[in-house]
């Protein structure tokens, strides 16, 4: 869509905004709309039923709140539906209340609520982008934070209220369009990761002949197998397994091969090694050599949130300055017998996932653990070495297509979501001129 700009502009002396149409007004948002601290609740009041929806930063354009607050209704802590809320922490993001019930903002929460419906629609638009800008000049070792000053003296450029409406009527109109087909690309990654998981269960637990005969697994959870595979626990084709070592690391990841990274947990999440995923050991540390990654490791979490522990992958070539760290278990087979790929794929399988998932322990729903013997007394289905290579050959191309597919999808994501932001950055600062469009 190719719009007409402004006939005239002026500079607004607001470094985000530039030049605006020489007809706007450029205000400071406490001059046009109210800012409302959200208020600091006894949390001894919080339940996950009855009271009032507690908003906090993670409700944002939520319908439903995951605290709730059994106290009294704080008025002057009120949210209406369509005010706009910034979460004051993190990355500052903007987004609204959808419920329909009467709710309550919360501390580090604050709400910005304007006499027309317009100008919130327009603010709602216009918001982070200011605060984008906010975030990327402040700087914080942990958590950054806002304060309501920051929010009131952003400034903003206006129009007249008849022309304020036509901006935001067709923000809303054309936000909605792109809205629509991002929805329908992520449905689509959605299936297509579904068709991804299935495509690796059925192989690994099925084979590849679909007329091969069956036989009873004689273990519930999973079923029937090929006649002619084996089934036994993974310990009998694992000839060694061990955990690492987690010294205090730098926070960012080696440079090069010539320094020693710990690996994270999280290197092993989605099935695919990610060498990436490791931490710096500082120079006073002594590496332990015999902890390094070699082709062919197997790779388990043992620590992990409860769809991660357990994740499995393969480290496909050696790493001699990468070292196992201790919430990993690193595991050998027995490649006569096994190929450390297909238990790898075997433990993704949903049928091996609820097996894990059932077993993990730990006070904490963020980090939940698995004994060895989770692993290595499980059941594996095993067809003889040859047909393991096969099934791993054809899943190897599968997933391969399967992945190109995903990436097409996710750079036209891409593409729309930028196409959505500088739609919104050039109506709300005047670029373009969309009146009569609405």
């Amino acid at each position: 869509m190719s719009l007409p700009r402004y006939p005239e502009y002026k500079d607004s002396g607001v470094e985000w905004l530039g030049e605006v149409p020489a007809h706007w007004e450029v205000r400071r948002l406490q001059d046009v709309a109210q800012v409302i601290n959200g208020y600091p609740f006894d949390s001894r009041l919080f339940r996950q039923e009855g009271g009032y929806p507690l908003i906090r930063i993670r409700d944002l354009d939520a319908r439903e709140t995951a605290t709730r607050y059994d106290g009294e209704f704080i008025r002057e802590a009120s949210v209406e539906n369509g005010d706009v809320l910034i979460g004051m922490d993190g990355e500052f993001n903007v987004g609204q209340w959808l419920g329909t019930e009467k709710a309550l903002l919360n501390q580090r929460m604050c709400c910005v609520r304007s006499p027309s419906s317009a100008l919130t629609t327009f603010l709602r638009h216009a918001l982070p982008i200011p605060l984008r800008a906010i975030n990327e000049v402040t700087y914080s070792t942990t958590v950054k934070h806002l304060s309501s000053g920051d929010v009131k003296s952003i400034r903003v450029a206006l129009p007249n209220p008849f022309e304020l409406t036509q901006i935001s009527e067709f923000l809303d109109h054309e936000t909605a369009k792109i809205d629509g087909l991002l929805a329908e690309q992520e449905k689509l990654l959605a299936l297509l990761a579904e068709k991804r998981q299935a495509t690796i269960s059925h192989a690994v637990t099925r084979g590849l002949d679909p007329n091969v005969p069956m036989k009873d697994s004689g273990i519930a959870w999973l079923g029937e197998v090929p006649a002619h595979w084996s089934i036994f626990p993974i310990k009998w084709a694992t000839s060694s397994i061990e955990q690492g070592w987690s010294p205090q690391c730098e926070s960012h990841p080696v440079d090069s091969p010539d320094e020693w990274g710990v690996m994270k947990v999280g290197c092993v999440n989605g099935g695919i090694f990610d060498p990436a995923e490791n931490k710096k050991l500082p120079a006073e540390l002594e590496p332990v050599p015999a902890y390094a990654l070699k082709r062919g490791d197997l790779l388990v979490s043992r620590a992990n949130t409860r769809d991660l522990v357990g994740s499995a992958a393969v480290v496909p070539e050696d790493h001699p300055n990468l070292l196992l760290c201790d919430k990993l278990y690193r595991m050998r087979t027995d490649h006569n017998i096994c190929e450390p790929r297909f238990v790898a794929a075997f433990l993704g399988t949903p049928q091996a996932r609820s097996q894990i998932e059932l077993q993990a322990t730990g006070a904490s729903s963020s980090m939940l653990n698995i004994g060895q013997s989770t692993i290595l007394d499980m059941p594996l289905p095993l067809p003889p070495i040859s047909e393991q290579i096969e099934i791993l050959n054809w899943l190897e191309s599968q997933v391969l297509k399967l992945d190109e597919t995903r990436a097409r999808v996710e750079h036209a994501i891409c593409l729309l979501k930028e196409r959505r932001g500088a739609l919104i950055s050039a109506a709300v600062t005047g670029q373009v001129d969309v009146r009569g469009l609405s």
